[in-house]
């Protein structure tokens, strides 16, 4: 025997589908990467690279390595929404080690020596506000979940920033999540803090995102 349903359950299950539907499309738009990744560091030399500050930035055995002082190098593309990845590293030589990746970010008009004017994905395992922490010019602004890394180690970071939301994943794991939308458009840099420490990257890619 056919069961008749009443008129507003059925018009209240379809309006739970559309919803379902939409969450599930809104959802996938950041996780969801169209494109193939770009290298940002062939391995050999600073080709693509623009250093500031004090800090000597080599290239050896397909690690980029920033010491001697402070400084950033930034690389050349002009982003807007994008993912980027690699592997980093810190040696504390003496003197403590901080770094950071940084992106939509720009040299400082009026010091182009200075900090990076842009967002920084936090590099640093001796502070409150530590790897993986999303800061902006001198001020942490998104908390990460956990300290996953130390000093001496190589881990894998990749950063996700699509419109105002940016995520931040360390060891392959989402560790920062935050809206903001003061900075639009930049370049990556890296960042070398002081002298009495290496900051070091490899397997740099990108990709744009819709």
């Amino acid at each position: 025997m056919a069961v008749k349903i009443p008129l507003p359950a059925l018009t209240a299950c379809w309006l739970l589908m559309i919803a379902c539907s939409g969450s599930s499309r809104s959802a996938g738009a950041t996780s969801q990467p169209q494109g193939p990744w770009i290298s940002l560091f062939n391995g050999k030399d600073l080709s693509g690279w623009t250093p500031h500050g004090s800090a000597v930035w080599t290239v050896q055995e397909g690690i980029l390595t920033g010491q001697g002082g402070r400084g950033h190098i930034y690389a050349d593309p002009l982003v807007r929404n994008f993912e980027i990845k690699g592997e980093f590293r810190i040696i504390d030589l003496g003197k403590g080690a901080n770094s950071g990746l940084y992106f939509r970010a720009h040299p400082p008009k009026q010091d182009l020596n200075g900090f990076p004017q842009g967002y920084e994905a936090q590099i640093c395992n001796n502070q409150e506000a530590s790897t993986g922490w999303l800061w902006k010019p001198g001020t942490p602004t998104g908390a990460a979940s956990a300290l996953l890394t130390k000093d001496g180690e190589w881990f894998a970071m990749r950063v996700q920033a699509v419109g105002t939301l940016i995520r931040i994943w360390v060891k392959d794991s989402l560790v920062m999540t935050h809206r903001d939308g003061q900075y639009r458009q930049g370049m990556f840099a890296i960042q070398c803090h002081n002298d009495g420490m290496q900051a070091q990257a490899r397997n740099l890619y990108y990709r744009p995102l819709p």
